[in-house]
């Protein structure tokens, strides 16, 4: 290397800002031969320069500590509460185990290609959303502020769940749980069970009047629930100190936030395996109902499931393979975490039903035994003939199976009057096919479940404390789908930024935390989430596929990888996928409309839910959050279609180098790519168009060979200079 050469590595380094004529502008005024000569950079040399002295590009930018690090990273960010509540009820609802098999085919044709495709891009271009779908083609930068927005809306109330969850851990430490038992209430004369508590269960009860104080509609607030308020705050200042270092800080708690889940998983399982009935939920969970697998809904449920599992389109995935290597191998990294993923709702769903078998077999008992008790009373009054019932079955100490013998037999004798008696078969089945899913799992049936535990308290801390760490690994990747393209576009100190973000949500969160706020998370993630990320991952498919070009991203695969991706994913990306997800969303908003827009407000009177309809303000909310989520797209595309802001006023249309990558896009996309360097005088040229071929021959340079977008972002446009051929580096 020439002696001059970190001299040269740190001129190169420097920012070039706004335009190429700012560049030039920066030129001594003396080299007028330099401004209208082509500008030389040797590849091979850069190439050679990096190695010796470590890359100052890589190093420029954060990086992970390890391997190790960045896929816990991805796997806490991709496996969050939906595979321990969301994943085992979809099961439960479309099949059984018939399910896995339309849930793995989707994985297969949506999720590991797409998941690959977000991995990619970002470890490509070592952006964030907004950057990288700048980088793609400008107009289409609205991508990524559309990630940003969604991402935000789900954070707002993500948060609030693991708010609910921290509030059941704090109250974990007592013994008996204090959702054990119905309260009592003292009247004049005694003292009774609270009729609320009475009608539904003590778990229901804790849930809606102790926890939530829930309200009997959207419309009445009540007010702020104080304790939700205080647990709010909690979860916003753990996700902002865990984020004010960015990767540095949270990339460290991923260790324990990622890992410590499995170890309560397989704690939980082996333990629920040990307990009456477990086997009777494993085997109801995994009797396939072939037939329901045929239904159309089956499938878009699992392809939803899919495409939210995975975390696409939030700007996550995108942020974390941002501070990785060039040449690490995201392929792998892609069908690691996958798997990985769907593994881990297999595991969630064991766990899940294995305890509700249990509590299937707890509930059950009681059944058999009331059901008992009244048919004694039938054969004292009479109602009943004492010769019916065999004599070897003792009623007040009955077995599962001699009550179903005497229940058959009864209504096989009183058949016209059978339904008079009120009794209940007591099927064990019956309470397992009671789907319960998102909170009513995790906060009403996994705890009653939980009272029925040898040591309760033990175990209810456990579990709350996996879900605190399932719901802050999601944060963590959702907040960084935010933080890290605001930072790389506008440049603000990401301390500063991480303050004011979760600042900004705590205080709009406070929606979330009225008696009313119940109402308001399911609205949110009914209508804030689904159908903008469904567009915006369509959006970034084309992007990829036909704006920017498949065969040339397969080409900077290739070179990025150092091996050529299989041709599976050029059919997968170019025509599958996309008419995939393009099906997913249509049927979405199919189902959208026919589905009255409504929530299921919990009526204290009745001690019950009821589904009621939103008011006409709630409609416009509902409207308003999925217009919002969407609206940059199209306000990105007309003002850079329609160059509405002028290119060197330092805004976002500004173009911003470092070492050739794209910070800040260009506008104006008008004129030839050569003319980025070629001998026209600075006033006249144009940015460059990153929609085409960039990196095509150019005329009169018979030796320049074309480079799959090279090392950096666009790379360099190189050409011989004949005219100057002892120019100093030092001056370059």
């Amino acid at each position: 290397m020439p002696k001059n050469s970190k001299v040269v590595k740190r001129e190169l380094d420097d920012e070039v800002i706004e335009s190429v004529k700012d560049l030039l502008s920066n030129e001594d005024s003396a080299d007028d031969a330099f401004k209208k000569s082509e500008l030389i950079v040797d590849v091979q040399e850069e190439k050679d320069l990096e190695v010796e002295e470590g890359s100052e590009v890589e190093d420029e930018r954060p990086a992970w500590n390890s391997k190790l690090q960045y896929i816990l990273a991805q796997v806490g960010f991709s496996v969050g509460l939906g595979n321990v509540w969301r994943f085992p009820y979809l099961c439960q609802k479309n099949g059984g185990g018939a399910y896995l098999l339309p849930y793995f085919i989707l994985l297969l044709v949506i999720g590991i290609p797409l998941f690959f495709l977000e991995l990619s891009v970002g470890q490509r271009i070592r952006r964030g959303s907004i950057g990288v779908w700048n980088y793609i083609s400008p107009k289409l930068g609205g991508i990524g502020f559309a990630s940003c927005v969604v991402c935000y809306f789900v954070a707002l109330y993500y948060n609030v769940i693991i708010g609910w969850t921290l509030f059941y851990f704090s109250q974990s430490f007592q013994q008996p749980l204090p959702w054990d038992q119905c309260p009592l209430v003292k009247n004049a004369s005694h003292t009774l069970i609270e009729p609320e508590c009475e009608k539904s269960s003590a778990t229901t009860y804790y849930w809606y009047r102790e926890a939530l104080n829930i309200s009997s509609s959207i419309s009445e607030s009540g007010g702020l629930n104080w304790k939700m308020t205080v647990c709010l705050l909690a979860a916003w200042v753990m996700v902002c100190l865990a984020m004010i270092k960015g990767i540095q800080s949270s990339g460290k708690i991923m260790y324990f936030s990622s890992l410590f889940p499995y170890v309560v998983l397989i704690c939980f399982l082996i333990r629920a395996l040990l307990l009456n009935g477990s086997i009777d939920g494993i085997r109801h969970m995994f009797t396939p109902k072939l037939e329901i697998m045929l239904e159309p809904t089956v499938w878009r449920e699992a392809a939803t499931q899919v495409f939210f599992a995975l975390g696409l389109g939030f700007g996550g995935v995108i942020a974390f393979s941002s501070y990785n290597k060039r040449d690490n191998n995201c392929h792998f990294d892609a069908v690691l975490v996958s798997f990985i993923n769907f593994f881990t709702s297999v595991l969630a769903t064991l766990v899940v039903f294995a305890v509700l078998g249990f509590k299937a077999n707890v509930v059950n008992e009681k059944c058999i035994a009331q059901n008992s008790e009244m048919i004694i009373k039938f054969l004292k009054m009479g109602n009943i003939s004492q010769d019916i019932i065999p004599h070897h079955i003792n009623l007040s100490h009955v077995t599962a199976e001699d009550y179903h013998l005497v229940y058959d037999i009864i209504q096989k004798v009183k058949e016209e009057e059978f339904s008079v008696l009120h009794l209940n078969s007591c099927q064990i089945k019956d309470e397992l096919n009671k789907a319960v899913q998102g909170t009513g799992l995790a906060f009403i049936a996994f705890t009653e479940a939980m009272t029925h535990f040898p040591a309760s308290p033990f175990w209810s801390v456990m579990f709350f404390l996996m879900l605190i760490n399932l719901g802050l690994g999601s944060m963590f990747g959702t907040i960084e789908g935010i933080i890290t393209p605001i930072v790389d576009t506008f440049k603000v100190r990401k301390e500063i930024l991480t303050v004011i973000c979760c600042l900004l949500a705590f205080c709009i969160g406070l929606i979330f935390v009225q008696r009313s706020g119940n109402y308001f998370v399911t609205m949110f993630d009914d209508y804030s989430a689904t159908l903008p990320l469904l567009i915006v991952v369509i959006l970034e498919n084309i992007a990829v596929s036909f704006v920017y070009g498949i065969d040339k991203f397969i080409e900077d695969l290739k070179d990025m990888l150092g091996f050529a991706p299989s041709r599976y994913y050029y059919y997968m990306w170019k025509y599958i996928s996309p008419l995939m997800l393009l099906s997913l969303l249509i049927a979405s908003i199919v189902n959208m409309g026919l589905s009255p827009p409504g929530y299921n407000a919990w009526i204290e009177e009745k001690a019950s839910e009821e589904f009621l309809s939103y008011p006409m303000w709630g409609m416009v909310v509902c409207i308003s959050l999925m217009v919002l989520a969407i609206l940059p797209v199209p306000v990105v595309f007309i003002v850079r279609r329609c160059n509405l802001i002028d290119d060197s006023s330092g805004n976002l249309a500004s173009v911003t180098y470092k070492r050739g990558r794209v910070l800040k896009e260009p506008v104006n996309l008008e004129g030839d790519d050569a003319s980025l360097i070629h001998g026209k005088i600075s006033s006249e040229m144009s940015s460059p168009n990153f929609g085409k071929n960039i990196y095509r021959k150019q005329s009169g340079s018979p030796t320049l060979d074309t480079a799959p977008n090279g090392r950096y972002g666009i790379g360099y446009l190189m050409a011989d200079m004949p005219d100057m051929p002892d120019m100093p580096e030092s001056d370059l």
